[in-house]
């Protein structure tokens, strides 16, 4: 039998956590990429720097959205497989199956928003150039009520299967 503190509560918090966390890290990277855009363009036109200072702030803007997009993905997955290892840690009693599936639309329908709010701003004519650069991120954004949707159910899964072997 599992010996799990009774105040552990998975899945639903949980997804609410990865949404959330993913948005507002994607919303981050676009603002941090247009910055390090504009801050090569103004110190390659400023002369300030020696041309080895200038190649040097432009392999970082090139890297920039290779990194970070790998990082996001990295975070996403890293994120699922955090909430099904706790998933695992909890047992809830299958009645509550609905009410999982009731808080279960209303994170996927809150996840369709905080997608749309990430698109309308890669949108602007300002961040259309670097959101285009940012492929992972902006798919797994994109797709974000799907990818919940399917954690969810997974966790579900996890969840009320781990009742059975903890009885």
């Amino acid at each position: 039998m599992l010996n799990v503190p009774k105040s552990k509560k998975g899945g639903i918090t949980d997804l609410a956590y990865i949404m959330v966390v993913l948005t507002v890290f994607a919303i981050i990277v676009l603002f941090g990429f247009k910055f390090m855009d504009e801050f090569n363009t103004k110190i390659q036109g400023t002369g300030v720097l020696d041309a080895r200072g200038s190649t040097a702030v432009t392999q970082m803007k090139d890297m920039y959205p290779t990194v970070i997009d790998n990082t996001f993905l990295w975070l996403m997955i890293g994120l699922c497989i955090v909430a099904l290892i706790l998933a695992m840690l909890v047992a809830i009693h299958p009645v509550f199956f609905i009410l999982y599936f009731v808080f279960l639309t209303i994170i996927i329908f809150v996840g369709g928003i905080l997608s749309n709010v990430y698109q309308e701003m890669a949108a602007q004519p300002e961040m259309v150039n670097v959101a285009s650069q940012l492929v992972y991120t902006g798919h797994i954004i994109q797709y974000l009520p799907m990818i919940i949707g399917v954690i969810g159910f997974v966790l579900a899964m996890v969840l009320y299967r781990t009742y059975q072997h903890s009885t």
